[in-house]
């Protein structure tokens, strides 16, 4: 990361790669003089990400500053601002009238940059970071992205480095000639293997003879015969969900999925009448009000966050996103359908 060559890291999500690559910019910069532009360009494809990515960048900086005064070092303070199709024109031009050392952005908004007066800001860009690059590479967008970059590089007397990083990107050396052309391109691709974790689970002693559970005494429906299996694995799914702060369930249909959804919220609503005290984990930040189980699809690609309705109710919405929980709730996914995606209420389990 420290060197001068452009730069392909290919790690697991989490590994800290993101924040390697800030890490070296933040070292020069500290001890850097004053700059009148911006020096380092983090760019992502997901706006959500970027301002993530800002929010987080910021506890590092305050760490790294104090650790620096602690020790009698001479530095500067490092800026980090955020241009997206979110901020607010009075933030934009303050980003013009007082260039960050980091600025977050994305590939549209830096070709909306390019466009305008603000380039003149980005004429002293000396890296340039490119997260999630695996969403833009071998697409349209990944080819406007990178037209952007070759206009930026003209603005510059000496062509910016460029540090790509993804978690599953493939080819390696085919995305290192998307990220810097004929360029070099050093690929940092450590070994990860996958480590899975699978445990197969029975809620009851003998499937053979299924006990009638107690939510079915009194049910003659169909829905639920007495004798059944899925109050066993609803109860079960019920006590994992309320053990952590995020639980995805998979299920085979759209129906399943559903019906999965508003038995759970029934059966955390009658626990108080069968005598059981849910476990409530501790909190990370201030408890919310309420949190919610949702029915939801696997194979949809954008984020979206259906209305929640009211208890015991189930309402469908579109369009779905990939599968996302919230702390303290639950995402059922179904893989017949990307459009579909139900949510209920349910009490805060967090």
């Amino acid at each position: 990361m420290a060197g001068d060559d452009h730069v392909l890291v290919v790690a697991p999500t989490g590994s800290g790669k993101t924040l390697a690559a800030f890490l070296s910019s933040i070292d020069r910069l500290m001890h850097a003089g004053e700059s009148e532009g911006t020096r380092v360009l983090y760019i992502s494809p997901l706006k959500a990400l970027a301002v993530d990515v800002e929010r987080n960048l910021r506890s590092p900086l305050v760490g790294i500053t104090r650790a620096a005064a602690r020790r009698g070092d001479e530095f500067r303070e490092v800026t980090v601002g955020v241009r997206s199709g979110d901020t607010s024109q009075r933030d934009r031009r303050a980003l013009v009238s007082r260039p960050p050392d980091i600025l977050i952005t994305t590939p549209e908004s830096l070709f909306l940059m390019l466009t305008s007066a603000a380039r003149e800001t980005l004429r002293s860009v000396d890296t340039i970071i490119i997260d999630e690059i695996h969403a833009v590479a071998g697409t349209k967008r990944g080819a406007h992205l990178s037209l952007s970059l070759e206009r930026l590089d003209a603005l510059l007397e000496t062509p910016a480095r460029r540090i790509g990083l993804s978690a599953t990107v493939r080819p390696h050396d085919e995305v290192a000639r998307f990220l810097a052309g004929s360029a070099r391109v050093q690929v940092v691709a450590p070994d990860s293997p996958s480590r899975l974790e699978m445990q197969v689970a029975v809620p009851v002693d003998d499937m053979t003879q299924l006990p009638a559970h107690p939510s079915t005494a009194s049910d003659s429906s169909d829905d639920a015969p007495r004798g059944s299996i899925w109050p066993h694995v609803e109860e079960a799914i019920l006590e994992r969900i309320l053990q952590f702060r995020s639980t995805i369930v998979f299920v085979n249909s759209r129906g399943v999925a559903e019906r999965l959804t508003a038995r759970l919220n029934e059966a955390y609503a009658d626990l108080p009448a069968r005598g059981k005290k849910p476990h409530r984990p501790a909190p990370l930040a201030a408890p919310r009000p309420k949190s919610w189980v949702a029915a939801r699809s696997p194979t949809a690609l954008r984020p979206s966050w259906p209305a929640p309705t009211t208890a015991r109710s189930a309402k469908i919405s579109a369009p779905a996103s990939r599968t996302t929980s919230r702390r303290g709730g639950c995402a059922a996914s179904s893989p017949r359908r990307a459009s579909s995606s139900a949510s209920t209420w349910a009490p805060s389990t967090s």
